[in-house]
C-alpha cells in the first residue's frame, strides 16, 4: 500500500520528542521561541513559489499567497492572489475538536536553518501533540504539515482536513474528493478549483494523507469535499501522519489541476523522510551565505530572522523578484519597486550573488519591452519602469498615488543594480549581452528626462523624492544622485564593452545640480527647508551613491535630516542607511544605537517579524530586512562593492561584539572575519 509505515521512521524520531525538557528548544541564534500568544504575529513560511502565513494554532495557516499570480478585479489595480488554501486541519480527541484555550505548555518553535514551525502542547491527561509545518523548498507550490502524538491515556483521535477558498479573490470553486487508482496503489486526493474574480487565473489545490495504514481508517466525503482520519489509540502508543498539498496556477502551468495534483502524488511516494531531507539540504546550500555575530544574540535572531524571509521569498532561477512584504502578504499588491533593488538586492548580491539577485535582474530584463514601451507612451526616450511593477511590467500603483507618475528614480536604479551586478561578479560576458543593453536604455531614459539650464546645468523637474512626501518637486537628491551614478555607470559599461555612447551621457552626470544650503548641507530638493521627511533621501547620497565622501559634510547632512523623519510613519530602512555611514566613520556605537532603531520599534511579538513603521501591523516587511542586513553587510562588516569587486573597508564593531563572521561572500563564497 502507498501510506506505509516506514514511511514515518526517519522524520518520527527527529519531531516526537515527548518530554517537557525536549519540547521546550532552547532559544539560540537559528531558533526563535514563543510560550504565549499575546499580541501575537505569526511567521511566513516560503519556499520562493508560496507563502504560508501561521498562527497561534498548531494547524492553522491563514492564508496562502502566491508568487507574482495576479489578478484584477471590481475595477481595481492589479494584485497578487492568496491560494486556495489546502493547509486546513482540526484535531478532535475523544470527540472534542481542541482549541487553543484547551491545551497547556504550549510552545511554538521557528527553525530557521530549516524553514520548519513547530508548535507542541498537552491536553492535560489526554494526549502530547507535536506539529510542524514547512513549504518544501524541493517541491515549489507546496508544503507538508506533519503531526506527532503520544497518548496520555487510551484515546480516541481523528483529524479532518477541508479546503477554504477566499471569497475575495474567486468565484465558482469545485470541490471534489477522488480516488486514484494506479500503479501506486490507491490515492485519496482533495482537490478543488476556482476560477480568480477578474477571470485572469484558474487555481487548484490538492491535499492528500500520508499515513501508517494499520493504524488509521480513512474517510473522505465527496459532497463536502472533505476527508478524516480515525483512530483508536492506547496510552504509551505513539503514532505520526502528514498532510501534504499543492497550490498551482495558470501563471505556471497551462494545466494547474493536474499539475497540483502530480505534486501530491509525488510527495506521498517519495515520503516524509526523502522530502524533508532533500528540503533541509537545499536550504543549507542557501545557508552557506551567513552572517555569524558573536556576543549579541538579540542581533543575531534578527539578522538571521531578515536572511530567513529574505531566502524564503526567492527562488533560484525564477526569473522574479521581491516585493516589499514578500510571500508574507498582499501587502502593496505584491508589486515590485525600488525596494528590490536599493534595499533587499545589495545584501543578496553578497550572499545569493548567481540565484536569487540575478533573478531579480532578470525580472527587470524580461520586462525591458514593456519598459520601452512606457517611455515612449510619456515622450521619453530608452526604458522607464514603472514604480509598482506587476508581472506584466507594466504601471500598477493606484491612481491616487503620485508616485506612479512621477517617482522617475526607479529607472536609475535599476541600472545602479545592473552594473553592481557586473562589478560584483567581473562577468564581462553578461554585461556585454545583457547589463549594457539594459544600461543603454535607462541612459537614453533619463536623458531624455532631464531639462538642460541657461548655465549649462540640468535639472530633473516635476518628480517624487525617495521621501514620498515631496511631489512636485525639482531637483531632488536622490533622483538627481541616483541619475548621476546611472549615467557614470552607462558611460563605465560602454568603455568595458568597447561601445561608442553619446558624450551627453557624461555632460549630464557632471552638470546636474546636486542643492546644498549656504553651510554645505545637502539640500533635498529645491525650496526644502526642513519640513518633515518620509524617510532618508539626502543621505542616501553618501551611502548607497557614495557620491558624497567627504565625513564632515556626511555627519552634517546625518545630524541635519536624522530628526526630519517622520517618527510615526517612516519605514524602517533610514536609520540602517545611518548605521552603514556611522559605521564607516569609524563610530560603532552611534552605528549600533541607529541598527537598533532600524528594526527594534518595529518588531511584532512574539517572533520579532518586523512591520514597516513603529506603527503598522503589515509584515513581514522585506525592505526593512535588506536594510538592517545592509548596516551589518556594508556598516559593521566594512564590505563594499566598487572597481575591484567585492572586497573589504575597516571594519567596525560595537564594543560587546566579540567577532562578526560573514559568510559565502560573492561568486567564490568568501569569508571576512572581523574582530577588534
Amino acid at each position: 500500500m502507498l501510506h506505509n509505515k516506514l514511511l514515518f521512521t526517519g522524520i518520527f524520531l527527529s519531531l516526537s520528542l515527548f518530554s517537557s525538557a525536549q519540547a521546550e528548544e532552547k532559544s539560540d541564534g537559528w531558533h526563535l521561541v514563543a510560550t504565549d500568544t499575546v499580541g501575537y504575529t505569526g511567521v511566513t513560511l516560503a519556499n520562493g513559489s508560496i507563502g504560508l502565513q501561521t498562527g497561534r494554532n498548531p494547524f492553522e495557516v491563514q492564508s496562502v499567497v502566491l508568487n507574482h499570480v495576479f489578478d484584477i478585479a471590481d475595477n481595481q489595480v492589479s494584485k497578487v492572489m492568496q491560494g486556495i488554501n489546502p493547509f486546513r486541519l482540526s484535531l478532535i480527541v475523544d470527540g472534542d475538536t481542541i482549541r487553543l484555550k484547551d491545551m497547556s505548555r504550549w510552545t511554538q518553535t521557528l527553525d530557521m536553518k530549516f524553514a520548519t514551525l513547530t508548535t507542541s502542547f498537552v491536553l492535560p491527561q489526554k494526549v502530547e501533540v507535536r506539529c510542524s509545518a514547512t513549504t518544501l523548498r524541493n517541491v515549489a507550490y507546496s508544503g507538508l504539515i506533519h503531526l506527532s502524538i503520544f497518548p496520555l491515556q487510551d484515546i480516541q483521535v481523528s483529524l479532518y482536513t477541508e479546503m477554504s477558498v477566499p471569497a475575495q479573490e474567486y468565484r465558482s470553486p469545485q470541490k471534489e474528493y477522488r480516488t486514484i487508482w494506479g500503479e501506486g496503489g490507491r490515492t485519496d486526493i482533495l482537490r478543488v478549483q476556482a476560477l480568480s474574480r477578474g477571470g485572469k487565473q484558474s487555481v487548484c489545490a490538492s491535499s492528500s494523507f500520508l499515513y501508517d495504514t494499520s493504524c488509521w481508517r480513512y474517510q473522505g466525503d465527496k459532497k463536502q469535499a472533505s476527508a478524516s482520519l480515525t483512530a483508536t489509540l492506547s496510552k504509551g502508543e505513539k503514532t505520526a501522519v502528514s498532510l501534504v498539498a499543492s497550490t498551482c496556477s495558470t501563471r505556471d502551468f497551462q494545466d494547474p489541476v493536474n499539475e497540483s495534483e502530480r505534486r501530491v502524488v509525488y510527495m506521498l511516494h517519495e515520503g516524509d523522510t526523502a522530502l524533508l531531507s532533500r528540503h533541509h539540504q537545499l536550504w543549507e546550500e542557501l545557508w552557506q551565505g551567513d552572517i555569524e555575530i558573536e556576543g549579541d544574540l538579540k542581533a543575531q535572531q534578527q539578522v538571521r530572522f531578515a536572511l530567513f524571509n529574505l531566502y524564503g521569498s526567492g527562488a533560484v532561477g525564477s526569473r522574479l523578484s521581491i516585493s516589499p512584504m514578500g510571500l508574507s502578504s498582499q501587502g502593496y499588491n505584491g508589486h515590485i519597486f525600488w525596494d528590490a533593488e536599493m534595499w533587499m538586492y545589495p545584501p543578496l548580491l553578497l550572499l545569493q550573488p548567481s540565484s536569487m539577485a540575478r533573478s531579480m535582474l532578470d525580472y527587470r530584463f524580461d520586462r525591458l519591452a514593456a519598459a520601452r514601451k512606457r517611455a515612449l507612451s510619456f515622450g521619453y526616450k530608452g526604458a522607464m519602469f514603472p514604480w509598482e511593477s506587476d508581472d506584466a511590467g507594466e504601471e500598477a500603483t493606484p491612481t491616487f498615488a503620485l508616485t506612479g507618475p512621477f517617482e522617475h528614480h526607479i529607472t536609475a536604479d535599476v541600472g545602479i543594480a545592473c552594473f553592481q551586478y557586473f562589478r560584483a561578479t567581473r562577468d564581462t560576458t553578461w554585461l556585454a549581452e545583457q547589463g549594457y543593453p539594459l544600461l543603454q536604455e535607462v541612459a537614453e531614459f533619463l536623458t531624455s528626462r532631464v531639462t538642460r539650464r541657461t548655465d549649462g546645468s540640468y535639472s530633473i523637474c516635476n518628480v517624487t523624492g525617495a521621501d514620498e512626501y515631496a511631489n512636485g518637486v525639482t531637483d531632488n537628491a536622490f533622483t538627481n544622485g541616483s541619475a548621476i551614478l546611472a549615467l557614470r555607470y552607462a558611460t563605465q559599461a560602454a568603455a568595458i564593452c568597447k561601445r561608442s555612447c553619446p558624450e551627453i551621457w557624461k555632460d549630464i552626470a557632471d552638470n546636474l545640480r546636486i542643492l546644498t544650503f549656504e553651510d554645505g548641507t545637502l539640500q533635498e530638493y529645491e525650496g526644502y527647508q526642513g519640513e518633515t521627511i518620509k524617510q532618508a533621501d539626502a543621505n542616501l547620497l553618501a551611502y548607497p551613491l557614495e557620491l558624497r565622501t567627504d565625513p564632515k559634510l556626511i555627519r552634517q547632512d546625518l545630524r541635519y535630516y536624522e530628526n526630519k523623519i517622520d517618527q510615526q510613519n517612516g519605514p524602517a530602512m533610514s536609520y540602517a542607511i545611518f548605521a552603514v555611514q556611522y559605521a564607516r566613520m569609524q563610530e560603532p556605537e552611534k552605528a549600533y544605537q541607529m541598527f537598533l532603531k532600524s528594526f527594534v520599534p518595529h518588531e511584532r511579538p512574539p517572533f520579532g517579524v518586523l512591520a514597516e513603521t513603529p506603527t503598522s501591523q503589515n509584515p513581514y516587511f522585506m525592505t526593512g530586512a535588506g536594510g538592517l542586513l545592509q548596516a551589518v553587510l556594508f556598516g559593521f562588516g566594512g564590505l563594499t562593492i566598487d572597481e575591484d569587486g567585492i572586497r573589504q573597508l575597516p571594519s567596525s564593531l560595537p564594543s560587546h561584539w566579540k567577532s562578526l563572521t560573514l559568510k559565502g561572500i560573492g561568486p567564490n563564497r568568501k569569508t571576512f572575519v572581523c574582530t577588534h
